[in-house]
């Protein structure tokens, strides 16, 4: 069993800052942990956008504070997106956040993240795996 909080996690190595400067993500359960998916808490700021294409991985996001707009760019739909809503990005779907206050969500992604990742010019996240430990 494991138990951790984000307060302890904050400015370690799980505790990611995107190189764009428009996010932030605190990654509670990470690859090295093998259970089959990652669990984040992430904050994009307000007042930013954020192209995004999980090429590699499915994401599932519920927002727990603040406010964006979604837009899906394989189908032009643009969606607000409150606390309490949750999106799938079950098709791998090129996608934009545009942030209008800080959007406090939890991500699940599989495969899951080794915590080191950050998206490249295309949005994408490598697909980065941890070694065996045996």
């Amino acid at each position: 069993m494991i138990v951790r909080s984000f307060a302890e996690i904050e400015n370690t190595d799980r505790h990611v800052r995107a190189a764009s400067g428009t996010w932030e993500s605190k990654r509670i359960v990470l690859a090295r942990e093998r259970v089959g998916f990652s669990l984040h808490e992430t904050v994009l700021y307000a007042g930013t956008e954020t192209s995004m294409w999980y090429a590699n991985h499915v994401e599932a996001v519920v927002c727990t504070a603040g406010e964006a707009e979604l837009t899906d760019h394989e189908t032009g739909t643009t969606y607000t997106i409150t606390p309490g809503t949750m999106y799938l990005l079950d098709g791998h779907e090129r996608h934009t956040l545009k942030v209008r206050q800080d959007f406090r969500c939890l991500c699940v992604f599989n495969p899951p993240v080794t915590g080191r990742e950050d998206h490249d010019e295309n949005g994408v996240y490598p697909l980065l795996t941890e070694p065996d430990p045996a």
